[in-house]
């Protein structure tokens, strides 16, 4: 059997344990694999330096390093993560629904683990807690496969969650790392069907295509965020650069990370000269159109094929409009359908935006930032779906179960 079906196969059998547990196990497996954490905190950031170094020799940008760093914080806020989960309502067995039939048959909707999720990602070490928290919660198997560039500290991190979960008495297989992270065990794992219910992609817009384009399993899209903020002619200024700068500056690598400024025409030669500014303060590289180069003359000219890029590096580029009707099209145009806000002091402007752009998470006067799954109070989040069928946004536990009908009868026959 290949390394990777022994995975898979691994997986579905814990899967059928971790279906049937209750949450106060799945909860203290969940403490457990905090505890473990913190317990082995020295040891991932040893095996986050390496991965550091490394990715600093084959010159990843700072933006990139960022995603990849792990620090004593961020450890604890990841052991915060899994007690949050823990403390969150167990969805499992939940009875969504339930009605009778003219001939006495009653018929239910009850909410039961998905069984194995596959999570293929980039670069950031956090994504391995968080996934296996909250698969661990839903009474899912999950097999796990990370970037290379993060392969040292994913190993540190499964070998003290798995620690966690051997101490709770679960199946110890109900968290597993592909550790080969080779393009040809990608690829297995995408067409894994038999024991794979259900693939998530998490990273940039290739590999999430190349899983979307690949997979025989089936697959939620996640993360791409090419993210708008229009300023809208109604606009408190101080407000407009706070919001600009906190979703652009504060992590410029991550998804929920602005990367394209619109502004109204109308206040454009007033405002642009402020928000640059600040942008340049902020180490940001600032490219616009035609039109913003007439206002500011330094700044660089955007190519057309950049409106559809995410940059995930200290980089945005504006646009002016006449109107928010053309902020609405230039958005749902390029967009990603992950996370777009308006900044206005004007209620039907900001009516209309949320309801005229397609994407998970619309804002009125606040960061794109906050599209997060602890910021939700979901207390973590698998991914942020941008796709329409089952799940949408921010994924926490709903959204790894799944619906089986239970019916309920006393002889009936058709």
């Amino acid at each position: 059997m290949s390394y990777l079906l022994s995975i898979g196969k691994n997986a579905k059998e814990a899967s059928y344990e971790l279906g049937i547990l209750s949450t106060e196990e799945k909860d203290n497996a969940l403490f457990l694999m905090a505890e473990e954490l913190i317990n082995y905190k020295k040891e991932i950031l040893e095996a986050n330096n390496i991965d550091l170094e490394n990715a600093k020799e084959k010159g990843i940008s700072d933006a990139l390093l960022d995603r990849l760093s792990l620090s004593n914080d961020r450890i604890e806020d990841m052991a915060n993560g899994l007690r949050d989960i823990a403390k969150l309502q167990d969805p499992v067995g939940e009875v969504v629904s339930m009605w009778q039939r003219p001939n006495g048959i009653q018929i239910g909707q009850k909410r039961v683990p998905i069984g194995v999720v596959g999570i293929i990602y980039e670069s950031r070490p956090n994504v391995t807690c968080d996934a296996a928290g909250l698969c661990l919660k839903t009474g899912n198997a999950s097999i796990l496969r990370g970037g290379s560039d993060a392969i040292n500290s994913n190993k540190a991190i499964v070998k003290a969650l798995k620690k966690g979960i051997q101490r709770a008495g679960l199946p110890i297989n109900a968290v597993q790392l592909v550790e080969d992270t080779s393009r040809e065990v990608a690829t297995e794992m995408m067409r894994l069907n038999k024991f794979i219910d259900v693939l998530i992609p998490r990273g940039g817009a290739g590999l999430i295509q190349s899983v979307v384009k690949n997979s025989t399993v089936p697959v939620i899209e996640t993360g791409t965020g090419n993210c708008h903020i229009y300023i809208d002619e109604n606009a408190d200024f101080e407000m407009a650069r706070n919001i600009v700068i906190n979703a652009k500056a504060s992590r410029p690598g991550v998804c929920n990370a602005a990367e394209k400024l619109i502004v109204n025409e109308k206040i454009a030669k007033e405002f642009l000269p402020i928000i640059v500014e600040s942008l340049r303060e902020n180490n940001i590289l600032v490219k616009g159109d035609e039109k913003v180069k007439s206002i500011i003359n330094d700044i660089e000219k955007v190519n057309d094929e950049e409106w559809g890029v995410e940059y995930l590096d200290y980089i945005i580029a504006i646009k002016i409009v006449s109107n928010v009707d053309e902020a609405i099209n230039h958005i749902n145009n390029y967009g990603t359908g992950h996370s777009e806000c308006i900044v206005t002091e004007s209620y039907k402007n900001s009516q209309k935006f949320l309801q005229r752009v397609d994407a998970a998470a619309v804002y009125v006067n606040a960061s794109t930032r906050f599209t997060d799954g602890g910021e939700f109070g979901f207390g973590a989040e698998i991914g942020i779906s941008t796709q329409k069928l089952h799940a949408r946004g921010p994924m926490g536990l709903k959204e790894l179960t799944t619906i089986k009908y239970i019916i309920y009868g006393n002889g009936q026959i058709r």
